[in-house]
């Protein structure tokens, strides 16, 4: 009998594999437990205590926060961009308000990661410059005030940033007012 190629066993390696997950998936899917006092529990159970949950700002909140701030700094009279990024400082929401200049996208970007990547709104990351100023070199970050963060529980699980205003303390005033919305 002929040994399989080297490639038709990695063909079929791969799909056990695939069926392998598909089978843990739909187990885990059938056993999941629909209280979330008992999610916990059959996590840890199933891998040993090797899980983490954690809480996610959902689309519709995220939008809802997005357009709190744009409507905070319209009733001021500014024009802004806003971004809404998630815990791992993926962007969940991004509007530009009318008559927003062409930097302000970006620039509400880096301060929402930014606030998320530390827990903290800018304006106290600025201060943390005269520490550590190259806090400021590290890729996508932003330290000027205009970004809040989210919290659940204490922990960060979104952050909003804004830009545009004439001053980082107005922006961050209006990412407030998006953070402020979520609560209602």
């Amino acid at each position: 009998m002929q040994k399989p190629s080297f490639r038709a066993r990695v063909v079929a390696g791969a799909a056990l594999v695939v069926l392998a997950g598909a089978g843990t998936f739909g187990a885990v899917s059938a056993s999941a437990a629909p209280s979330p006092a008992a999610a916990p529990a059959a996590a840890t159970g199933a891998a040993g205590g090797h899980l983490t949950h954690s809480t996610h700002l959902t689309l519709a909140a995220a939008t809802k926060a997005a357009q709190a701030a744009v409507d905070a700094a319209g009733k001021a009279g500014e024009k802004v961009s806003v971004a809404v990024v998630d815990r791992n400082g993926n962007t969940l929401v991004q509007l530009r308000g009318d008559g927003a200049g062409p930097q302000s996208a970006a620039s509400a970007e880096k301060k929402a990661y930014t606030a998320v990547s530390w827990n903290a709104p800018t304006s106290e990351l600025v201060k943390r410059l005269d520490q550590a100023p190259t806090l400021k070199d590290i890729p996508g970050t932003l330290f000027l005030a205009g970004g809040a963060p989210v919290r659940s529980q204490g922990a960060p699980i979104a952050a909003i940033g804004v830009a545009g205003a004439p001053s980082g303390a107005t922006d961050e005033q209006f990412a407030q007012a998006g953070v402020r919305a979520l609560d209602k």
